[in-house]
């Protein structure tokens, strides 16, 4: 097919889909010339989960339009952004990683040998590249190494010098593998400009740089690879693919955000050229698309109903996992799978391997704060408790298809008005408990400091923050959530001793920031508070 296209019509197979491309003409000049060369990197640290297939099907794209792939397994990153795995499972989970996205490639039809695979440490360790890096550090300012890294690279408040190094690294890597172009998504933009700007000086070509956008995760979010509710695994099971799309926001006739709809624009079509719709024949019987235009425009006037895009969606994403599934039931990638991602509830706290299962270094498993399951969330209705003058009555989206209810003592600190569509931190595996006739499902968070008058104030999220994304305490990010926080054990009272206010306002577990995806909980004024 490549062969068949004009240089304009592989311009537009490369593109179609990106939000941004930094270097556009230069792209046209080469595929005058010759076919492009490109490269998609992944750091392996968590397991790749459906969302992988957003950068497969433009994959697919560039090899249709009969570029040079390269996919780099980037082990070394993996380890210089905070150490998210030691070196030892670093090396297990390549080999999974190259398994896994194998098996995505050949499930969407894309021929391997059209692709080359290659480990960062297969050329990051050499003598030229070593030289390289020492000549880059001279050249690049902690400030802009510490900018270009602040959407990729975890933050935290004293980095290491590993993670100002990575996006130098990254930006090598491009002359390294001789390519005229990286792909990446959109959050990766301030490591590709900090590439043309300092590429240039080390006497290297200034590669162009294709940008995809950063579509929401089909249960809400971004997908997460530390989050378990809010990633869809390539190795779930159909029940549990059927459960987790059930809990994904799919507000009827709601385009915005709604990471269902976006499966099908950046994933479904660009791999079929079509979508089918399953439904009732009394609700107008099934329907094939072949334009996402028409799938928005029916959702947005309500003729097609979230349950049955979820449907639609489910069958074929199941399509999409079933090789994959098949595949890693062979003994050898079931030990592969285990060794790579080890179970934290089989991992003895203080053992072997105990900061990794734990994901905080050693602590007593028992006291991690990963069992907490907090979220974001936006508070839609506040009225007076019927019963009781001191207790607010709330609904709260936590997204999840109903918002919760969420009895709360705030009358006497935050009024009615400031807290109607306000968004807030909410822990939702306490055990529900009634207060004055009312059951409450979750718990509004507060920092608060006591005194004469006592003062309270609601957590904040970080701005552009949506409901159900998931806060995890810094260096506990793999751990799981318990279902439900056994009130005998008393976990929550334990934790809670420990989660405070820090002297800039930020809230923190044993000095460890509170995060989301989009950076730091806070309050408004209250230092050194405790928070409940």
């Amino acid at each position: 097919m490549a062969g068949q296209l004009s240089p304009e019509e592989k311009f537009n197979l490369i593109t179609r889909n990106l939000q941004e491309v930094l270097g556009e003409e230069k792209v046209k000049q080469v595929l005058q010339e010759r076919e492009l060369k490109v490269y998609w990197g992944t750091a392996t640290t968590g397991k790749p989960h459906v969302a992988y297939f957003v950068p497969m099907s433009k994959i697919a794209d560039f090899l249709r339009a009969g570029c040079e792939v390269t996919i780099l397994f980037a082990d070394l990153h993996a380890y210089l952004d905070n150490m998210k795995a030691p070196w030892e499972l670093l090396e297990l989970r390549v080999k999974y990683y190259e398994q896994v996205i194998k098996a995505m490639l050949e499930s969407i039809g894309v021929p391997l040998e059209k692709l080359r695979f290659i480990k960062g440490t297969d050329f990051q360790l050499s003598r030229e590249y070593t030289l390289d890096v020492y000549r880059l550090s001279s050249m690049v300012t902690e400030h802009d190494a510490k900018k270009a890294g602040a959407e990729v690279v975890k933050q935290v408040e004293h980095p290491l010098l590993s993670g100002l190094l990575y996006p130098g690294l990254q930006a090598l890597d491009e002359e390294y593998l001789k390519v005229d172009a990286q792909f990446g998504g959109v959050d990766q933009r301030k490591i590709f400009t900090l590439a043309e700007k300092y590429l240039p000086s080390l006497g290297y070509a200034k590669r162009s740089h294709l940008m995809n956008p950063m579509v929401p995760g089909l249960t809400g979010a971004k997908m997460s690879s530390s989050e378990e509710e809010s990633k869809i695994d390539l190795l779930d099971s159909k029940e549990d693919v059927k459960k987790k799309l059930k809990k994904a926001f799919c507000e009827p006739g709601n385009t915005d955000n709604n990471g269902v709809l976006s499966f099908v624009k950046y994933v479904l079509f660009p791999l079929q050229g079509e979508f089918s719709i399953k439904r009732d024949p009394k609700w107008g019987g099934d329907k094939v698309y072949t334009d996402f235009k028409e799938v928005e425009d029916d959702f947005r006037g309500e003729m097609i109903h979230p349950g049955d895009l979820k449907a639609s969606v489910e069958v074929a994403l199941n399509q999409l996992l079933e090789p994959i599934r098949k595949k890693f039931q062979s003994p050898e990638l079931r030990k592969l799978t285990n060794a790579a991602y080890p179970d934290p509830s089989k991992t003895k706290a203080g053992g072997k391997g105990a900061k990794t299962a734990g994901g905080g270094g050693g602590d007593d498993d028992e006291l991690a704060p990963s069992r907490l399951d907090i979220r974001v969330g936006k508070i839609v209705s506040v009225e007076k408790h019927p019963d009781a003058d001191s207790l607010y009555l709330e609904k709260i989206d936590v997204g999840e298809p109903e918002p919760r209810t969420v009895v709360s003592g705030l009358v006497a600190y935050v009024s009615q008005e400031d807290l109607q569509d306000r968004a807030v931190l909410v822990l939702c595996n306490l055990k529900p408990q009634k207060m004055r006739g009312i059951e409450s499902q979750a718990m509004l968070l507060c920092a608060s400091i006591e005194g004469e008058p006592r003062r309270v104030e609601p957590l904040d999220p970080p701005e552009g923050s949506s409901p159900g994304e998931r806060v995890l305490v810094e260096g506990y990010e793999s751990g799981k959530a318990d279902e439900k926080l056994n009130p005998k054990k008393k976990v929550w009272e334990k934790l809670q001793a420990d989660l405070k206010i820090s002297d800039e306002c930020v809230a923190q577990w044993k000095d460890r920031k509170l995060l989301t995806k989009l950076g730091q909980i806070t309050c408004k004024t209250l230092k050194g508070g405790n928070i409940s």
